[in-house]
């Protein structure tokens, strides 16, 4: 295998848990020419990784996360997007095509109008037909280590221990990142970052624990409480802020990935809901607390020590039913996180901090 395409649609969170998998990938073929399709939204996640000889960019219709238009040409647009990016891609002869999305039918489309002669991926229904070698689907498998069963069906190599998540923010922002930990945190203080916000409203906590947690935090001699959020979740991150007694430092819709990633290195711990921030911190070493209510953790959990990273949850018995738009019990605020207590997380807190 010469050259390699791997195509990986998701967002920031998916495209970091796929970086094992690029290693091993890397590692197994040192001289092959591989190259990754991802969406603009993460591209910043692969972009200079050393496993990569190339990047390229897709808008890959249904992960824009943007108001979905309605009428005929809207409909036929993911068809004339799939046969001009498959012709844009024939010319470039792959030798293969890794699907590290198992239902991502559109991605199995482009890579056989592309002419890619080698397509693997998992025997989901939606793409088996079109891939000319499967795994076995498993729905609760872990999706790191399904991405690494496919490199060792296409390499036949195998690496143990497996690797974990890689990526290394670019240097200006870890000076950033530098300058605002030396302005911001006192001498002698730990950093513990609240990241409370993410794509989908079933798997947000209540604010009002939140701010229970922040403000133990705060109280405590050398901590230095920071709650952070992405462009759009200013109105939960200053929710939080106002319900706590303690004064709190908020950083909302500041920060690229790279800059994001770069502070919650010197973070001593990092909270929040299943979402690409809280990966990010696992990518840094750094302890974390993931609570999980709608997702499902055996799948989208944290790839990393488990006394370290440690995954929260209620247990009810329709957890994880995977809907993030709405709980489909009809609960407005899912029972799934709503039975997530303060004093679990609160404990969880300590064991992390034990551990570190």
């Amino acid at each position: 295998m010469h050259r390699i395409l791997v195509i990986k649609p998701d967002h920031l969170g998916d495209l970091l848990l796929a970086t094992p998998a690029l290693h091993a990938l890397r590692s197994a073929l040192p001289t092959a020419h591989i190259v990754g399709l991802v969406g603009p939204w993460a591209a910043q996640i692969w972009r200079g990784s050393a496993d990569l000889d190339a990047l390229l960019e897709l808008p890959f219709p249904g992960f824009e996360r943007t108001l979905r238009r309605r009428g005929i040409v809207a409909r036929l647009r993911p068809y004339a997007t799939l046969l001009r990016y498959a012709l844009l891609l024939r010319p470039m002869r792959f030798d293969a095509a890794l699907l590290l999305r198992d239902d991502h039918w559109w991605g199995a489309w482009l890579a056989r109008l592309a002419g890619i002669s080698v397509r693997v991926g998992h025997a989901h229904p939606r793409v088996a037909l079109l891939l000319t070698h499967t795994l076995p689907y498993n729905p609760r498998e872990h999706v790191t280590r399904q991405n690494l069963a496919l490199i060792n069906a296409l390499t036949g190599s195998t690496l143990d221990p497996p690797p974990p998540l890689r990526y290394t923010p670019p240097p200006v922002d870890r000076a950033w990142a530098e300058q605002w930990v030396s302005t911001h945190v006192p001498p002698d203080n730990q950093l513990a970052v609240i990241h409370p916000g993410t794509g989908g409203p079933t798997k947000h906590w209540l604010p009002e624990r939140w701010a229970t947690v922040a403000d133990t935090l705060a109280a405590r001699p050398g901590w230095h409480v920071l709650l952070t959020g992405g462009p759009g979740e200013a109105d939960l991150v200053n929710t939080i802020a106002g319900a706590m007694h303690n004064p709190v430092q908020m950083l909302v819709g500041q920060t690229s990935a790279g800059q994001l990633t770069a502070l919650l290195a010197h973070a001593a711990i990092v909270l929040g809901v299943d979402s690409g921030p809280l990966h990010l911190a696992v990518s840094q070493g750094v302890p974390t607390v993931h609570l999980y209510g709608p997702s499902d953790h055996l799948r989208f959990g944290p790839w990393g020590d488990p006394a370290r990273q440690i995954v929260l949850r209620a247990g009810v018995a329709c957890s994880p039913c995977g809907v993030f738009g709405a709980c489909p019990l009809g609960y407005a605020q899912p029972i799934c996180m709503e039975q997530i207590t303060v004093n679990t997380v609160q404990d969880a807190i300590l064991d992390a901090k034990t551990t570190a």
